[in-house]
């Protein structure tokens, strides 16, 4: 059974950083596209940031510059480092697998259960 654990959420103040990871037990890793979405409270689950098993990267507009996702093959784990953090970041961050790659829910099949960022002011 495949799974994506989730870690590395908290509390940071705006401005600060955290950086995500998701750890995940999946056969043939490398050949997965993974992502990290988010869902803030009353809102959709959206698109955060992808990375293909090329290696290309994908952000949304509101995070370029700020966020970095990256992935080691080695070890089976995606990680999202994110910089420069605003109130407006915070969110449940879900990770997700698939292989193919796009940047919405209905383009994965395999996701994490989620951890909280929490960006106060």
């Amino acid at each position: 059974q495949v799974q994506l654990v989730e870690s590395g959420g908290g509390l940071v103040q705006a401005g600060g950083s955290l950086r995500l990871s998701c750890a995940a037990s999946l056969r043939t890793f490398s050949r997965y596209t993974m992502a990290w979405f988010r869902q803030a409270p009353g809102k959709e689950r959206e698109f955060v940031a992808a990375i293909s098993w090329r290696g290309n990267t994908y952000y949304t507009d509101s995070v370029k510059g700020r966020f970095t996702i990256s992935r080691d093959n080695a070890e089976n784990t995606v990680y999202l480092q994110m910089n420069s953090l605003k109130p407006e970041d915070t969110a449940v961050y879900y990770c997700a697998a698939d292989t193919q790659t796009g940047t919405t829910v209905y383009a994965y099949h395999y996701w994490g259960q989620g951890t909280q960022v929490t960006v106060s002011s």
